[in-house]
């Protein structure tokens, strides 16, 4: 755990969040600034900084975040409508927390590219 992280403290009950998902190695909580109807971040609870920062021995890891991410679309009722999971890396790619988290979103339709054209 990274003392001075969010995430981390939102592991160690520190902050509040909405929290929605949890297991021994994954905790799952609302954004607090929702871009869909369902947008939560769902984080590992070991801290890893950015994607860059994956090792070989977290790969199962990674992985369970993925199967959360698959259980709270079910429990939210979109898994069969759709939804995207995003997970950014530094600073230009959009990261802000930098302790990884993939975003899963979903609700309505998405376009792609979800940005707008250049």
């Amino acid at each position: 755990m990274s003392g001075d992280c969010i995430f981390c403290k939102i592991i160690n009950r520190e902050i509040p969040a909405d929290i929605i998902f949890e297991n021994d190695d994954v905790l799952a909580f609302r954004d607090l600034n929702p871009q869909a109807s369902t947008h939560a971040l769902i984080i590992p609870k070991k801290h890893i900084a950015t994607i860059n920062d994956i090792g070989p021995d977290d790969a199962a890891l990674i992985g369970k975040l993925y199967l959360a991410a698959a259980e709270i679309a079910a429990a939210d009722g979109i898994a069969e409508l759709g939804y995207r999971v995003v997970m950014n890396c530094n600073k230009a790619a959009g990261q802000t927390v930098f302790h990884i988290h993939l975003h899963l979103l979903g609700g309505s339709d998405m376009g792609w590219p979800p940005w707008p054209a250049a």
